[in-house]
């Protein structure tokens, strides 16, 4: 859903005043993706919302991502990606910063959603890669999209490639391009490439351009090579252990910081691959966040998928 009726009014005060970025948006820290509970009538459940961000401000994060693969936006309304939005500013402090996924299959829907996004009160738009027409995603098609978007956003944009839920990497010679312009701040990158991630940090030190970790799975390895941060699902769950880990890595406290990662791998992978926003999400509950139903068509864990998740978290230490 593009959205392109509900916000195209919007979005065309933008359009002919191209964002002029101040100064650059500091991405160094973590950033749980939100998950979006919904009742037992798959309606958005905003007060229990508030209730996870009440439960979050004890956690040093650096800010939160909303609307996220985490946050299940394919199967939200446009409506409802903007209230999301607007509920979770309400409920958090000024000096979090707020990076919502505006991102739509079409540019000018993008566009529309980005600029409602800000207007709800985002700091940064997070723009995941269209894809649904995947074969026609060529490097210059991206940047196009990209470079469209990120002059007629009032905020800075964040790039995003999760090519297991996309299908479709966003192209090394694109991220470099795109890193020079003035409104896109950084990338958040899921692949798990270390090597790819790496070399965009080598190749864009001259430009300011941050790199965020998509998973907690490699947090270690991603601020070893220069990564600025982590936008982690595990963060939902485990906060202040990945806040920890971020502490350690900061001040060169490899040893330790290696036996945290370690014992992150396995959880971590059983609330992304694995189970998915299911498994995250009863994993939440677990740890005293209301987690809840997912919207179908993404069903329930079963007995024994329940019992290997606990498994996961149980032998790391963490239940």
């Amino acid at each position: 859903a593009d959205g392109d009726g509900v916000l195209g009014l919007a979005a065309s005060r933008w359009l002919s005043t191209p964002a002029t970025p101040g100064a650059r948006l500091d991405l160094r820290g973590i950033f749980p993706p939100l998950t979006t509970p919904f009742t037992g009538l798959a309606e958005v459940d905003y007060s229990r919302l508030e209730e996870n961000m009440h439960r979050y401000a004890t956690v040093p994060f650096r800010g939160f991502v909303v609307q996220g693969s985490s946050g299940e936006c394919p199967y939200l309304t446009p409506q409802e990606r903007l209230a999301v939005v607007s509920r979770v500013r309400q409920a958090v402090p000024r000096d979090k910063l707020l990076l919502a996924g505006s991102g739509c299959e079409s540019t000018q829907g993008t566009i529309a959603m980005t600029v409602g996004m800000a207007e709800a009160g985002a700091d940064a738009a997070l723009v995941v890669t269209p894809c649904y027409y995947r074969g026609a995603m060529t490097s210059a098609a991206l940047t196009h999209h990209y470079s469209q978007v990120a002059d007629a956003s009032p905020i800075p944009v964040v790039l995003y490639s999760v090519p297991a839920n996309t299908g479709l990497e966003l192209p090394l010679e694109a991220v470099l391009t795109l890193s020079q312009h003035p409104n896109i701040v950084g990338l958040k990158d899921s692949g798990g490439d270390i090597t790819r991630l790496g070399l965009i940090v080598h190749k864009t030190r001259t430009e300011e351009f941050q790199v965020l970790v998509g998973s907690a799975g490699f947090l270690m390895a991603g601020y070893a090579i220069g990564a600025c941060g982590g936008v982690c699902a595990l963060a939902n769950v485990l906060g202040a252990p990945l806040c920890q880990l971020e502490h350690l890595c900061q001040e060169g406290r490899w040893q330790e910081a290696q036996a945290l990662q370690l014992r992150l791998i396995e959880p971590n992978a059983a609330v992304t691959r694995k189970f998915g926003i299911p498994g995250l999400k009863q994993a939440m509950e677990w740890f005293g966040y209301h987690g809840g139903p997912c919207r179908a068509p993404l069903r329930p864990l079963s007995e024994a998928q329940l019992e290997e998740l606990r498994r996961d978290f149980r032998i790391n230490g963490w239940l």
